[in-house]
């Protein structure tokens, strides 16, 4: 694996945290978790006699400081983050975001953390149409997406000239069971498999989609080969959305109805997002295990349990 010591993860109740926080314990690593309310980290709920909690709140410094002193981690997985979905997006929340991040990356150079890793996202970007690499223009459309390119400017400077070895992950769009309910695949299957018919745009996009379990050990790939630099993250091929819809239709029935057309397209709609994903793999030596079909055979299986 590379590396030793405690990993110390925050965001670990989310959609891609816990399955990072579940791989990570599967190759045998130390982990440490911060949360709010244990009680109620449903995700990783049957992971917890496994944990190491660390028991505060992210915009608050001094709840759990201390405590993360006290275990001394070695590495930081920073995957937490709030707003990330809707018109949060666009809230002042995203300032306190940042503030958020700064203190923990303070907090790990008192530390002495020996790698800190953040989560960015493809909303730094911007709007762009085609493949993207880690070079291209980011302009974000979004308080998030700026949010989290200011995070990115102020870590690389202050960890580069603390000599932090320091690694910024770009995720495009991801999708898996127990995904958040908003998104585009977790609408389209809760609608087809209650039989209702979905309103949809008409499907000409051609998006990069990453299966969940890909996206988590990515994100491992880069901690254990104590990877720097920026690096996107995606399947690395666009499929047009038409096909993705279909074939989540096609898993459920058939003959179910698709309102293709229905929901015009938004007056910023990406129509091509793609994710150059060369670097990240001559970087850690990951690859994808999971085509898009077989992603969402996953998914849908899954959501079945929960609505039939």
């Amino acid at each position: 694996m590379g590396i030793e010591g405690r990993i110390f993860v925050t965001g670990a109740t989310g959609f891609i945290g816990a399955r990072v926080v579940q791989f990570l314990l599967d190759r045998e690593h130390q982990v440490a978790v911060l949360l709010r309310k244990p009680g109620v980290a449903r995700r990783i709920a049957a992971l917890m006699p496994r944990l190491d909690v660390v028991e505060g709140d992210l915009f608050d410094l001094a709840s759990y400081a201390r405590q993360l002193e006290l275990l001394a981690p070695a590495h930081i997985i920073h995957l937490g983050w709030a707003g990330v979905a809707g018109a949060s997006r666009n809230e002042a929340l995203q300032y306190r975001n940042v503030m958020a991040f700064v203190d923990l990356m303070d907090l790990a150079l008192r530390l002495g953390v020996h790698h800190f890793v953040g989560l960015g996202s493809q909303a730094e970007y911007g709007t762009h149409s085609g493949r993207l690499n880690e070079t291209a223009l980011v302009r974000p459309t979004t308080l998030y997406g700026a949010a989290k390119l200011a995070s990115y400017v102020l870590a690389e400077r202050r960890l580069a000239l603390a000599s932090l070895p320091f690694a910024w992950i770009r995720v495009f769009s991801t999708f898996g069971p127990d995904d958040d309910p908003g998104t585009m695949i977790s609408y389209l299957t809760s609608a087809l498999l209650k039989r209702e018919r979905p309103r949809l745009t008409a499907g000409e996009q051609k998006w990069d989609y990453l299966y969940v379990d890909d996206a988590a050990r990515a994100i491992i790939a880069v901690v254990e080969a104590h990877a720097t630099g920026v690096f996107n993250l995606g399947s690395g091929y666009a499929h047009r959305l038409r096909h993705v819809i279909e074939t989540v239709r096609d898993l459920i029935d058939p003959s179910l109805p698709l309102g293709f057309g229905e929901l015009a397209y938004r007056q910023d709609q990406v129509m091509h997002l793609e994710a150059d994903i060369t670097k990240l793999k001559n970087s850690t030596g990951w690859v994808p295990r999971y085509s898009l079909e077989e992603g969402l055979a996953l998914t849908v299986n899954w959501m079945r349990g929960i609505f039939l």
